[in-house]
């Protein structure tokens, strides 16, 4: 490896990205709006791992994800690899003293994302999961509009995340091959973002779900399929409130198609990620559509508002918005709503239930 320059600049957050694909660079762009230096990076391989350097301007490129784990100069370490390495990884760099951003799923085994959730508690540094679809101003306008009692009492929810990257049976993906992907792909992949909404927004845990899953593919491109395409959920919460969840990753035209429907005793709300401008509040009388505002909506929306009403924000914004919040985090701020390991060890345990339920064809009651 190369000679470790130090940042001396006090305040700076040194980045190190363990990852050079599509989440990898999202990650690196929201880490540089943020302010933060790329200090070190690591991939697949040395060449692509300087490719990635010279695309992104990273300062250095380590051998492998221990030389970004062990640098001096970074102080978090973003973790973009396959799904199947990401508790080795956590792990090391938790034990390293180092604030960590895994991307979902935390852990493929329940047992995985506890220990992380434990170690991180145990070391006091930040650690999260990029649930960042929480950083649509409109969602935070939802979830304040069902906290203040605007939506009277939760009755149903229904909501889906629907894409169609994998319909045709050539096509592939490291995610498909459960050594790499794990047990689960299409609910731990999509479905853990769409339960984690309900779950943020409602303010209610699920407390039990009955589920089947649909693999319709054996075999892809030659190579064995062990995880399921599709997902389909009736949920229960704590109150009471009944819902039906959708995930596919073979619905032909819905490329990002994350919708959450609550249906309340006053109003309904329906967020639709692929239109984050708007919130539907719907009423027996007068249902409307309210466009994203900072100069009208509740604060917690407002402050993840960059660009003024009209000036369309999306899915980058929304990653910025969760950087941001973990970088001011390791400056000692206490952002509201950030998703931390303890989150990602949620959704390990939502997987779980769902994966049982579709096994024994029962209702599973959820782990609190």
């Amino acid at each position: 490896m190369t000679t470790e320059v130090i940042d001396t600049v006090v305040g700076t957050v040194r980045t190190g990205l363990v990852g050079g694909g599509f989440m990898g660079r999202v990650h690196a762009a929201a880490a540089r709006r943020a302010g933060a230096r790329l200090a070190s990076v690591a991939s697949a391989s040395r060449d692509r791992a300087e490719k990635v350097a010279r695309e992104l301007g990273v300062s250095r490129v380590a051998d492998d994800a221990g030389g970004v784990i062990a640098a001096s100069d970074v102080d978090v370490v973003h973790i973009c690899t396959p799904n199947a390495t990401h508790a080795a990884l956590a792990e090391a760099a938790l034990a390293a003293g180092k604030h960590v951003v895994c991307e979902k799923p935390l852990a493929t085994s329940v047992s995985d994302a506890r220990a992380l959730a434990r170690q991180a508690s145990a070391t006091g540094v930040v650690a999260a999961v990029p649930f960042v679809y929480r950083y649509h101003p409109m969602v935070r306008e939802a979830r304040a509009r069902v906290a203040s009692g605007r939506i009277g009492t939760l009755l149903s929810l229904d909501g889906s995340y629907l894409q169609d990257w994998m319909l045709r049976q050539e096509d592939d993906d490291w995610r498909a091959d459960a050594a790499a992907g794990g047990p689960s792909r299409a609910f731990a992949d999509i479905g853990s973002h769409l339960c984690d909404l309900v779950e943020f927004v409602t303010g209610e845990r699920i407390a039990r779900v009955a589920a089947r899953t649909r693999r319709v593919f054996d075999e892809r491109a030659g190579r064995s399929v062990a995880n399921e395409d599709v997902a389909a959920l009736l949920v229960e919460t704590e109150s009471g409130a009944l819902g039906t969840l959708l995930v596919s990753q073979m619905a032909p035209g819905r490329k990002n198609a994350l919708v959450l429907e609550l249906h309340g005793t006053r109003r309904s709300l329906r967020f639709d990620q692929e239109r984050p401008e708007e919130l539907w509040v719907g009423a027996r009388k007068g249902s409307r559509l309210v466009l994203r505002d900072p100069a009208a909506d509740h604060p917690d929306s407002a402050r993840l508002q960059t660009v003024p009403a009209g000036h369309p924000m999306g899915y980058q914004d929304a990653f910025d918005g969760f950087v941001a919040d973990v970088y001011a985090a390791i400056g000692g701020a206490q952002p509201d709503g950030l998703p931390t390991f303890a989150d990602g060890l949620r959704a390990a345990v939502l997987t779980a239930a769902v994966l049982e339920s579709a096994q024994t064809r029962t209702w599973i009651e959820v782990p609190a």
